[in-house]
């Protein structure tokens, strides 16, 4: 018979709480052990655990702590799930918090060299929509799903990370590596502790799930994952009430929750995947929206202009071209930029609100990648989301 099992939270802020933790590795100890077929419900925190609420400013935005991102919730011992194994996780229930928010924090973010911010908009939930005073004449309808799900790396799954993440930012990219600051466990993984030099960031998405920022995961999805670690480790966090495909400005709309999951085990069913596959029903049909305005994208930019996804490369050819060939990234760029623009002309809004209502609501679509050089990117807009 199926029981319950509950991850409660407890303390201020992730470091207080003996559920949480904000960095991944193999070494992390499980909060609690369920079954096959147990409903686990996880009480999550916040993205930016607990740093804003409904006072808080751009210029608190500005001051915020990056280390502290993302407080997950477990990780959770599932009896009989072994290395090898793919563990379904199905969602069952999403139940929000009262307060959410979409912050443009400097130096993040999709646009980071254009609209650096600060912004916040401060939203109040309920389990239909988030309405937001710093974004007035806009409702958000609740399409809640996991910002991050997943379960824990392997000690071959850390090593490839660390390898592979080290040589990029080696190179210039943009990666956030291992950083003993803020790190929770601080046991595993703070100043002097033993996987100081090993605790991988939340932000980065892997093998092992984590930081995906699907919004097709709804309530009803079930998520493949490959078993790396015997008992799986499952865990949740960074909860969305709502999100455009795409996140753009680094955040959605972002909130603490109640989640409500249920998992089998497929023996032996891992060894063929390498990423998460997700299934479902209607999700998707569900989130479309009724009235729309698409604004499509190519790889296009000014000249001398050379966008932050591709400065580490180091290339005198980008900054002297106008047109990039097969650059999807550069595609979205263009198609989002463009909406910004649209939104603040014909709604009246500030670049940093447009910028928000993008991470909140608009969805960047692949239209084709086979009319060389310019691929196409759409930024589609829900209509309905402007209220009088």
């Amino acid at each position: 018979m199926s029981k319950t099992v509950e991850i409660k939270r407890s303390g201020a802020t992730a470091k207080d709480d003996p559920n949480c933790f904000n960095r991944l590795h193999w070494a992390l100890e499980p909060v609690a052990r369920a079954n096959p077929g147990d409903y686990v419900v996880y009480e999550t925190r916040d993205a930016f655990d607990s740093q804003f609420d409904f006072d808080t400013t751009p210029e608190q935005v500005a001051a915020c702590d990056l280390n502290r991102v993302h407080p997950m919730t477990g990780p959770v011992h599932i009896e009989g799930a072994e290395r090898g194994d793919a563990l379904a996780v199905t969602i069952v229930d999403i139940a929000p918090s009262d307060y959410g928010y979409t912050a443009i924090v400097p130096g993040f973010g999709y646009l980071r060299d254009v609209i650096s911010g600060p912004f916040i908009a401060n939203w109040k939930l309920d389990r239909l929509c988030a309405v937001s005073e710093q974004i007035p004449g806009v409702r958000i309808p609740m399409c809640a799903f996991p910002g991050s799900i997943g379960v824990l790396p392997g000690k071959p799954e850390v090593a490839a990370a660390l390898e592979r993440e080290g040589a990029l930012a080696a190179a210039g990219g943009f990666v956030l590596m291992p950083d003993p600051g803020r790190a929770v466990p601080e046991k595993l993984f703070g100043e002097g502790a033993p996987y100081a030099a090993e605790g991988l960031r939340t932000v980065a998405p892997r093998e092992n799930g984590g930081n995906m920022d699907i919004k097709a995961m709804q309530v009803g999805t079930t998520i493949l994952f490959p078993v790396l670690v015997d008992g799986a480790g499952l865990w949740t966090g960074d909860i969305h009430f709502a999100q455009g495909d795409g996140e753009v400005c680094g955040t959605a709309v972002e909130m603490a929750a109640r989640v409500t999951l249920k998992c089998e085990v497929i023996k032996g069913g891992g060894k063929d995947i390498v990423f998460p596959h997700v299934t479902g029903g209607s999700q998707l049909r569900n989130t479309e929206p009724g009235r729309f305005h698409a604004i499509v994208g190519m790889p296009v930019k000014k000249a001398g202009e050379v966008p932050p996804h591709l400065a580490y490369l180091d290339s005198p050819k980008v900054a002297a071209l106008t047109n990039l060939s097969e650059d999807l990234s550069l595609a979205a760029r263009d198609a989002l930029l463009r909406m910004i623009d649209w939104i603040a002309t014909n709604k009246g809004y500030t670049r940093e609100q447009a910028y928000a209502i993008c991470a909140a609501a608009v969805d960047l679509r692949i239209g084709q990648l086979v009319d060389v050089p310019n691929v196409i990117v759409s930024a589609v807009l829900p209509l309905d989301i402007f209220v009088e």
